[in-house]
């Protein structure tokens, strides 16, 4: 099974967010287990960036970088993802690029704090706590 992680989901667990950390951390856990966890290239930066807006150092923000890209998939976002993106009736352009990109990707779901987000999604989404109590 492929799953594209929202950056908020990642987010939880790096910054310690609660009531949300319980079950990202566990989400995440599944990921190189039993799921193929992606997220995007793009999603990279974004998170350095947030990191080191929290006071994390560069090095720092680095080895989380590097670590998350040893226990998910990074994917590249295309101009086809863009365009379709742009195009899309997602009312949030990241939204939608994540989206797109994970129907290229051929993904299963999204896993997303903010499944009303994507109501319109080509790619199904769930919050992680409605992900782990699927199984």
């Amino acid at each position: 099974m492929r799953v594209l992680i929202d950056t908020n989901v990642i987010l939880d667990v790096l910054t310690g967010r609660e009531p949300h950390c319980e079950y990202s951390a566990a989400f995440l856990k599944l990921c190189g287990m039993r799921i193929t966890g992606l997220m995007t290239a793009s999603q990279t930066t974004d998170i350095f960036y947030l990191l080191r807006r929290e006071g994390k150092d560069t090095e720092s923000a680095k080895a989380i970088i590097r670590k998350l890209a040893d226990n998910v998939k990074i994917v590249d976002v295309t101009a086809f993802d863009v365009e379709n993106a742009l195009v899309s009736d997602m009312p949030d352009y990241e939204d939608a690029l994540l989206a797109f990109c994970g129907k290229r990707r051929k993904a299963d779901y999204i896993v997303t704090r903010n499944e009303k987000d994507f109501r319109q999604s080509p790619v199904p989404a769930l919050s992680p706590q409605a992900f782990l109590a699927r199984d």
